[in-house]
């Protein structure tokens, strides 16, 4: 069967020899992840090394390739994945993933004897094959100007790609594809995916021919929806990366009935399920986050972009035309994303920080990135490997070297290591593994006794016992994970609760039917936060005890008097496991610095008035307020942060909150005026304003401008408004009886226009008191009228 990548062969050879880099934008199907390879052998006589970003994708890809020949794997083509190798001294096309070639190129920069390197679905975006392209462009850059480079992308996204390539040719194949026909299901009310998807399978079943390849996010909801289907005519299969190569390979191969498979995102792009007609889609993708701030990573459920809908859809339409089943509102659609968000902006980058101090890069510079790390998350990384010894002074050490052999993330590399010493290989392998894969159910001891016979677990287990020395067997599961999480030592909160509170600071709990509820301490291998939710769900965890939580983690251990403000000062000796309280005891005489940053947390917390403030004070704070505000510098700024500032000089000898109450606040302001300015302070901002009757009336500055409350009788006579540092005074005028009767503070316009109405409404109600028809010229009084 000619496939459509025949066609570009030829340019795309030439472009190679030309340029020795090239991009392929090619759909899923059109042969370019087997037929290419083999083209390249052909033309070059050299050897091929195929990076692909799953184990299960590299199988397979070897193993088609192989089939073409009309060989075994292991001969001209055969492939190398974590713990599994099948190559000999004929292979001349060898698939790999891209994590596996990172650590090939760690060890081996020139990549000796290889001719050109294969980068596959660099679409795809995963954080090993970004760092994989990073490195090789730096090993063509300074080593192997003759290394050949090819990316291939089933989207045509690539200039970007052929941009980093050294302005590549770019080269695409157009797939023949069949119609298509996409239908959208939404889920019912309270519907979980499992449902959904299943529902829709028996629509793809009835509607139609041929097989169904059904996306679901992860393996657990594959299990359950396959026992949804339990009773559907035709053979329901898994396709996950969790599954023996075997069960993977039989997903794979055409079958006597009719079938069902049920696939991760590893049947996007890279795998070819034969025989597909119709495409059930989740919608739903697991990609790897991490919560920083909590301390939290693993697998997140995410709505898939645009370009993946598109990708998986196009599995309908390979060999013939067919139906596409949504499992979401067709109105959902116009707002998904365009593409998947790379999984360097969303992963942990502590293996990846890892990788570059190996290559003497600690922060990346200086290599040719897709996109470079971002720097909070890799410096976060840094500061992780310098806790497990793998850093230091930013340089890797001897054991981060090794760490870095183990093909683990660091975490489970320093749990391999350390723990091998600890509890034995074997004991350490099976913790590690168990770690590395995940589990199903919440307690680690129970999921070892279930993965006990998993004859695949077991190989990856006496493969990573291989790699450290030998010691005694001493079985410690909870040592092993509390060596890869430290920070994750968790202790119950109180007696009734399922809540726990981890070393780390963040609040998980544990889920029922766990059968670790009675557990006072736990080691937490797994945890994890949906949004919304006030706690953490631990996923995986064993006991432990304070006995394990010091050995474990003897640097998280602190002892720190403690001086804090609750409503008064309270000062005690505390020994804690990170944020974990393990004791305290009263703390007769803190030091004095500690009691004076709690009072002033205090002030902070409760503001300025848990100082006593005299009305000498507050209006003294309430002047230099306003000319702050209207000259601005040097006049101290008053607001509350700026005198809660200024408070550390204040506190003197206090020690409680009760000494705060003595603190003569007014003495404490006059210590803030600036000198010579001080000398001015009562003509800029006056206390007391004399107005026409010879009374001097109280200025308020409370509201940030002068005011000036004073009866009216006390203002016959005064013409013009009086200013404050030239701005006008609010007059509140006042009835004889105390009562505002205007607000004014163009004086000339009331006495104009406002003064006759209020004269009117007043002078029969207050008789015995002036009022002249002629405010202007009356003589300004505080009494009432003198008698003939």
């Amino acid at each position: 069967m000619t496939l459509p990548v025949h066609a570009v062969l030829g340019e795309l050879t030439a472009a190679l020899d030309a340029h020795g880099t090239a991009v392929l934008v090619a759909p899923p199907g059109t042969g370019k992840t087997t037929l290419v390879p083999l083209a390249l052998a052909e033309h070059t006589g050299g050897r091929i090394v195929v990076a692909e970003p799953r184990r299960l994708a590299a199988r397979a890809a070897a193993s088609r390739m192989a089939s073409l020949l009309g060989e075994k794997v292991g001969e001209t083509v055969g492939y190398a994945v974590r713990g599994d190798r099948k190559v000999s001294a004929r292979t001349r096309i060898e698939v790999v993933t891209s994590g596996l070639l990172v650590r090939r190129v760690q060890s081996d920069p020139e990549l000796s004897n290889v001719d050109i390197v294969l980068l596959d679905e660099c679409h795809e975006r995963h954080l090993d094959a970004d760092l994989l392209l990073a490195l090789l462009l730096d090993v063509r850059a300074g080593l192997r100007e003759d290394l050949k480079l090819l990316a291939t992308s089933a989207t045509v996204a690539a200039d970007r790609l052929a941009t980093l390539l050294g302005e590549a040719p770019v080269i695409t194949a157009h797939a023949r594809t069949f119609p298509v026909e996409i239908s959208y299901l939404p889920p019912v009310r309270n519907e979980r995916v499992e449902a959904s998807v299943a529902r829709a399978v028996r629509v793809a079943l009835s509607e139609g021919d041929g097989d169904v390849l059904a996306f679901l996010p992860g393996a657990g909801e594959i299990a359950r929806t396959t026992s949804l289907l339990s009773d559907v005519d035709a053979d329901v299969l898994p396709l996950h990366g969790r599954l023996t190569a075997a069960r993977q390979e039989a997903a794979l191969t055409p079958g006597p009935r009719r079938r069902v498979v049920l696939a991760t995102a590893v049947a996007e792009s890279s795998l070819t399920v034969p025989g597909v007609r119709a495409v059930v889609d989740s919608g739903l993708s697991r990609i790897p986050r991490v919560d920083h701030r909590r301390g939290l990573s693993g697998l997140a459920t995410v709505r898939v972009s645009a370009a993946v809908a598109a990708q998986r859809a196009g599995r309908a339409g390979r060999e013939a035309p067919g139906r596409v089943y949504r499992c979401w509102p067709q109105y959902e659609q116009a707002g998904l994303p365009a593409y998947p968000e790379p999984e360097i902006r969303t992963a942990d980058l502590a293996r990846l920080a890892l990788e570059l101090a190996c290559w003497s890069t600690p922060d990346g510079a200086g290599l040719s990135w897709w996109e470079a790390p971002p720097e909070g998350p890799l410096e976060a990384g840094q500061a992780l490997l310098h806790t497990l010894g793998a850093l230091q002074g930013g340089k890797i050490t001897a054991r981060g070297r090794k760490m870095a052999t183990l093909g683990l993330h660091p975490r489970l590399a320093r749990a391999l290591l350390d723990g091998a010493a600890e509890v034995g290989p074997r004991s350490a392998a099976e913790v590690v593994a168990l770690l590395d894969a995940g589990g199903t159910h919440t307690d680690v001891e129970a999921e070892l006794r279930r993965l006990a016979t998993d004859q695949r677990r077991r190989t990856e287990v006496q493969r990573l016992a291989r790699l450290v020395p030998a010691a005694p067997e001493a079985p410690d599961p909870a040592l092993v994970v509390a060596l890869a999480h430290p920070e994750r030592l968790a202790r119950r909160r109180d007696r009734d609760s399922a809540v726990y509170l981890m070393a780390g600071g963040t609040a998980a709990e544990l889920p029922a039917g766990s059968g670790l509820g009675d557990a006072e301490w736990l080691a937490v291998a797994e945890a994890t936060r949906d949004p919304g939710r006030a706690h953490g769900i631990i996923r995986l965890a064993a006991r432990a005890d304070l006995e394990l939580a010091l050995r474990a983690a003897p640097n998280l251990v602190s002892e720190v008097d403690e001086v804090r403000w609750s409503g008064d000062i309270v000062a005690r000796s505390v020994r804690r496991l990170g944020a974990i309280t393990l004791s305290e005891r009263p703390l007769r005489d803190p030091a004095p610095e500690l009691v004076r940053q709690a009072l002033l947390d205090g002030l902070r917390e409760e503001g300025p008035d848990l100082l006593s403030w005299s009305a000498g004070a507050r209006n003294l704070r309430q002047r230099l307020a306003f000319l702050h505000l209207v000259h601005g510098e040097p006049w101290p700024d008053m607001s509350d942060d700026a005198v809660l500032a200024a408070a550390r000089e204040w506190l003197g000898t206090a020690r409680r909150r009760a000494d705060l109450a003595r603190i003569d606040t007014a003495k404490a302001l006059r210590g803030l005026l600036p000198w010579p300015e001080a000398a001015r302070l009562d003509e800029l901002a006056p206390e007391r304003i004399e107005v026409p009757s010879g009374s001097h009336v109280r200025v308020d500055y409370s509201t940030g401008e002068p005011v000036l409350a004073v009866k009216l009788q006390e203002t016959f006579g005064w013409l013009e408004t009086p200013r404050v540092s030239g701005v006008p005074v609010l007059l509140h005028l006042l009835s004889p009886a105390g009562r505002p009767v205007a607000v004014t503070s163009d004086l000339k316009s009331f006495w104009d226009n406002g003064y006759s109405s209020v004269r009117a409404e007043l002078r029969g109600r207050y008789p015995k008191h002036p009022w002249p028809e002629d405010p202007v010229t009356a003589t300004a009084t505080r009494h009432t009228k003198r008698r003939s």
